[in-house]
């Protein structure tokens, strides 16, 4: 078993980006060694309501899905490398759909890491 380096992000629903309030809705998982790029999301509607009742659900279900596919290289993604989408996701903006600061870790398993995360930081 090869232990590698990770990085990862919490991906943000800022429903109201001007309040700064957000939930936890996902986790970017990166590994340039095992060439891996990932997003796990699971959106909370009743805490996303909390924060914002007039919350276009939907919309904000498409905008995650849509972090997804770029972290498998679909659409424009395809020609960036695994670590440019990273990259690219994790760069601030002021979106309701942000990613917060990058940390790391030590993996041999990076999917397997990616779902622990999502247990642990969003659901």
């Amino acid at each position: 078993m090869t232990h590698s380096p990770f990085e990862y992000a919490v991906i943000r629903a800022v429903p109201r980006v001007q309040r700064g309030e957000f939930i936890n809705v996902g986790v970017l998982l990166y590994c340039q060694q095992k060439d891996f790029l990932g997003a796990r999301v699971h959106l909370d509607t009743g805490r996303l309501h909390c924060l914002d009742p007039n919350s276009d659900v939907a919309d904000v279900d498409t905008a995650l899905r849509s972090w997804e596919r770029t972290c498998t290289g679909e659409g424009p993604a395809v020609v960036m490398k695994p670590g440019e989408r990273f990259r690219w996701l994790t760069a601030p903006r002021s979106t309701i759909i942000q990613a917060g600061p990058v940390h790391t870790g030590i993996t041999v398993d990076p999917a397997k890491d990616l779902d622990r995360l999502l247990d642990l930081l969003v659901l």
